[in-house]
C-alpha cells in the first residue's frame, strides 16, 4: 500500500444529486437571512433617526397651550420686521412662548430642545445671532431654561431669533422639538393680524 490514495475515497464517491440539494438549500437559507441581516442592521438607524429629527407636527392654534415634554407650552408673540446687519430681503424673527413648568426635570424632559421656523413649503430655520438684536430682558433661550433649576408650577419665557428671508414672512410658524417627544414636534398658528 502506498502513501499516496487514488480518487476512491469518500469524497470521489459522493452523489452529485446530494451536492445540488445542499446547493440548493444553500441558496434558499441565504435568501432568507440575507434580507434578515440587512433588517436587523438597519433597524437600529432608523430609530436612531426617529427619535433624533422633529418628523410629524401637532398643530396648537395661537392663544391655546399645549403638553409637550412634561411641560405646558403656549405661543406668547411672533414678531419681526428689519433690524440689526442683515442681508437684503432677509427679517429678523423673534419667537416667544411662555411655559408652565410640570415637569421639573427639564434636564431629562427637555434634551435636544429646538426652537426653530416653518414655513408653508417645509423650510425650517433655526435660531441665529443677529448682529444688533437683542432677546428682550428676561427672555430665556431654551439652553438657560434647562439648567435654570425650574420647578413644578413655575412659568418660564422662552424664545430666541431667527433670520427668515422675505419670501417666507407670511407663512412661517413657530415650531418646538423636544428631545423626548421626538418624532413629533408642536407647530403653532401665527397670532391673528
Amino acid at each position: 500500500m502506498s502513501a499516496v490514495s487514488t480518487a476512491t475515497g469518500p469524497i470521489a464517491s459522493e452523489d452529485p444529486r446530494r451536492e445540488r440539494k445542499w446547493r440548493r438549500r444553500s441558496l434558499v437559507a441565504l435568501a432568507i437571512l440575507l434580507p434578515l441581516t440587512l433588517a436587523e442592521t438597519c433597524y437600529d438607524s432608523l430609530r436612531e433617526w426617529l427619535h433624533g429629527e422633529d418628523l410629524i407636527a401637532r398643530d396648537v392654534d395661537f392663544g391655546q397651550s399645549a403638553p409637550f415634554g412634561g411641560s405646558d407650552w403656549k405661543l406668547a408673540d411672533l414678531r419681526g420686521g428689519k433690524a440689526g446687519r442683515l442681508p437684503d430681503h432677509a427679517f429678523a424673527v423673534i419667537a416667544t412662548f411662555t411655559v408652565t413648568i410640570g415637569d421639573p426635570n427639564l434636564q431629562k424632559q427637555w434634551l435636544g430642545c429646538k426652537l426653530m421656523l416653518t414655513d408653508a413649503a417645509g423650510r425650517r430655520w433655526l435660531p441665529d445671532f443677529i448682529s444688533g438684536v437683542s432677546l428682550p430682558a428676561g427672555l430665556m433661550t431654551c439652553t438657560s431654561a434647562i439648567f435654570s433649576g425650574a420647578k413644578r408650577g413655575d412659568v418660564l419665557t422662552i424664545g430666541d431669533t431667527f433670520i427668515v428671508p422675505e419670501d417666507a414672512i407670511k407663512t412661517i410658524r413657530p415650531a418646538v422639538g423636544l428631545g423626548s417627544e421626538r418624532p413629533w414636534y408642536l407647530r403653532f398658528q401665527r397670532p391673528p393680524k
